[in-house]
């Protein structure tokens, strides 16, 4: 999320939508409501995403596992394994229960690897693909290793093409 200061008046036709974020949890809440909205639910079924990318949960995995669909969806996964490690996601049926997911939901899953030794390695399940930018650009969007030490951070994205299929790819 964006905050924006404005130093002059400000002009809405609308109106405004006031938000809270839980510090500890990283719940967000609808302050009033959005049209017939009530809640941050009621506002994604209506295309609308809110992303905190203050991870106020992370998961920890430090040994080769398939990771649980409640540590991915976390969205941050951290590694310290001084062995090489690989994290196979769950299955997209898995994955989409946890996240409520459907055809359009979109999730940014960061894997840090700074306090690692050796290489972790992401793979993915049953009814998870490789993007065609990860099959044909295998060196960069495909690049499913995260190194270890200052340089061991990466981002992947999971879109899914149904409530129990998704597409993962690298982005940074």
């Amino acid at each position: 999320m964006s905050n924006t200061t404005f130093s002059g008046p400000v002009r809405s036709e609308n109106g405004f939508q006031s938000i809270s974020i839980n510090a500890t949890t990283g719940a967000v809440t609808v302050n009033g409501t959005f049209g017939s909205a009530t809640s941050v639910t009621d506002l994604t079924t209506t295309n609308l995403v809110f992303t905190d990318q203050n991870h106020p949960s992370t998961a920890a995995i430090n040994a080769t596992a398939t990771a649980t669909a409640a540590q991915v969806a976390t969205g941050f996964i951290t590694s310290t394994s001084a062995a090489a490690t690989t994290i196979t996601l769950p299955t997209g049926t898995l994955l989409g229960a946890a996240l409520g997911a459907s055809k359009g939901t979109v999730l940014d899953l960061y894997v840090d690897n700074t306090g690692g030794a050796s290489t972790v390695t992401i793979a993915v399940a049953t009814n998870g693909i490789l993007s065609t930018a990860a099959a044909d650009t295998a060196g960069s969007f495909g690049d499913l290793t995260v190194a270890s030490g200052v340089t061991g951070v990466a981002r992947f994205t999971i879109m899914f093409s149904s409530a129990t299929a998704y597409v993962f790819t690298r982005t940074a």
